[in-house]
């Protein structure tokens, strides 16, 4: 039997390694065949971090709500200023908005291995309290901000009345 486009098997999806260097990274396989086409839909993925390693830094989201559901292997959830072991069965959710960073890794001798859910908002800011790093996903940019006033860097003479004035004649 064909199966429908919108189902898939997990056995049948590439694994995406995504190891970049001890002890960051881990590999996931994206698993909503038709809702990941479209940017601000849910998206689940499945994770695998292996033994020593994290997926990626502290962060919290501005507009992404996440939740992570452990399916095997053990670890840790760094959560605001807590750190807690998690394992098979423990749902994790971290609300977005509320400027609470979460992070999950690995110290243990076997992979950890849990399942994403979350929005692929085209919007999404993220926060990394650790490196002072925003990413604003919607410019492709990640970054350190430095406090400037309102109008520092803006010109004496606003452009909007010299492209009037040229408009004008």
């Amino acid at each position: 039997m064909t199966r429908l486009p919108n189902v898939v098997n997990v056995r049948d999806i590439a694994e995406i390694d995504m190891e970049n260097g001890t002890p960051w990274g881990g590999a996931y396989k994206p698993l909503p065949p038709v809702l990941d086409q479209d940017a601000g839909r849910l998206g689940a993925n499945l994770s695998r971090v292996p033994p020593g390693r994290t997926m990626g830094p502290f962060h919290s989201h501005q507009l992404e709500d996440e939740i992570f559901y452990v399916l095997s292997g053990r670890g840790i959830l760094r959560y605001g200023d807590r750190i807690q072991e998690i394992g098979p069965g423990d749902c994790v959710s971290c609300p977005a908005g509320v400027g609470t960073a979460h992070q999950i890794a690995n110290p243990f001798d076997q992979d950890l291995v849990y399942l994403a859910i979350g929005r692929n908002d085209p919007n999404e800011v993220c926060v990394y309290p650790d490196s002072g790093k925003i990413k604003v996903r919607g410019l492709d940019c990640i970054g350190v901000l430095a406090p400037k006033s309102y109008l520092e860097g803006e010109p004496d003479q606003p452009r909007i009345f010299g492209l009037a004035d040229k408009q004008s004649r």
